[in-house]
């Protein structure tokens, strides 16, 4: 077998010193030649993990009596850990509350995010969503105090509740149970998946926002996801004493983050190593060939076996385009539909 690397992609291809001479082996199978769009991957190292980084405090006062465990996932109007015996639930905002929250207090944006909150939660009937604290916002917080054991007053202090942007995953407790509340309870991060990838700056045209990607994952399954952002800024690469002058700059890199698709399905894999696929070249229309039907002579040309509709093998020359997977785009004297020999599986 001789290994081919083309643009970050490794094939393989049978290994032939006489692929230029008549072949009259007709007992191998065949497969036709076709014509299809083809995109060229560029590969690359990465790691798969979770979008976000949080720090979840324990405010307000009290023992912390409950903590979720690495992995958990923790929803709107769930308890994100627990205090004196009840929950302290997570909201969704994008500001913490700074001021006890209660009815006849000035208007503001913290009250229409605890309104936002209790809709979404179902409570609330006759509440109108806005940024004043009336008392249709107080019996809602009464309900939602009800329901995770907290003492019903109808008002809220900020520590009462948790403020993140929206669903988190625990990653490493904190704190301690029976320590009392403040400080860090945990580092979490979101529940979306993602990998990010380190590309050197030299490859800064493969990677485009939004652009399709192809991801790896240990065993060998592959999900697909999209560049989700692309950092303006270059880190140097590692140097030593021994190194030469400029050759950290030489080494640069940059970093990529890829938003998986929802539907992807990774396992509990977080933290393990993939390798991305990047579309680096698109050709619409072209003839293709299994990588598999390519022989490669020692002088490093490709051929093809041709089997016409007497059986009758000739071997056909081909230059090599774009790599996709299993196929291949070739050039040379083939048409759609012609049979050519591929191993036998």
């Amino acid at each position: 077998m001789l290994a081919i690397g083309v643009a970050g992609v490794v094939v393989y291809a049978l290994r032939d010193g006489k692929a230029s001479t008549s072949r009259t082996d007709t007992a191998l199978p065949t497969v036709a030649v076709t014509r299809a769009d083809l995109a060229g991957t560029t590969e690359a190292d990465g790691t798969l993990g979770y979008a976000g980084n949080y720090t979840v405090l324990a405010g307000g006062a009290g023992r912390i009596t409950w903590l979720p465990q690495a992995g958990d996932v923790i929803r709107r109007g769930r308890p994100a850990y627990g205090v004196d015996g009840h929950g302290v639930p997570l909201l969704y905002g994008t500001m913490p509350f700074w001021r006890d929250l209660q009815q006849g207090m000035p208007k503001g944006y913290d009250v229409l995010e605890l309104e936002r909150n209790l809709s979404a939660l179902g409570y609330g009937d006759g509440m109108t969503v806005d940024r004043s604290f009336t008392w249709a916002t107080a019996k809602a917080v009464r309900d939602l105090q009800k329901d995770q054991g907290m003492p019903r007053t109808g008002a809220l202090a900020a520590g009462d509740v948790v403020v993140q942007p929206g669903a988190i995953r625990v990653n490493k407790p904190q704190a301690v149970l029976g320590a009392v509340a403040g400080g860090a309870a945990y580092h979490a991060t979101g529940t979306e998946r993602r990998v990010t990838v380190k590309l050197p700056v030299s490859q800064q045209n493969i990677a485009k926002k939004s652009a399709r990607v192809r991801v790896t994952l240990p065993g060998g399954k592959t999900v697909n996801g999209r560049v989700s952002s692309v950092s303006a800024m270059a880190t140097a690469g590692t140097t030593n004493s021994q190194s030469q002058t400029g050759e950290g700059t030489a080494n640069a890199t940059f970093q990529v983050t890829i938003a998986l698709d929802k539907s992807a399905d990774t396992g509990d894999l977080a933290g393990s190593p993939v390798t991305a696929g990047f579309t680096s070249n698109e050709l619409k229309n072209v003839l293709t060939v299994p990588v598999n039907a390519l022989l490669a002579s020692s002088e490093g040309n490709y051929s093809v076996n041709v089997v016409n509709a007497a059986g009758t093998v000739r071997s056909v020359p081909v230059k090599l385009g774009v790599f996709d997977g299993d196929n291949v785009q070739v050039t040379g004297d083939l048409t759609v539909g012609m049979k050519v020999q591929v191993p036998r599986s």
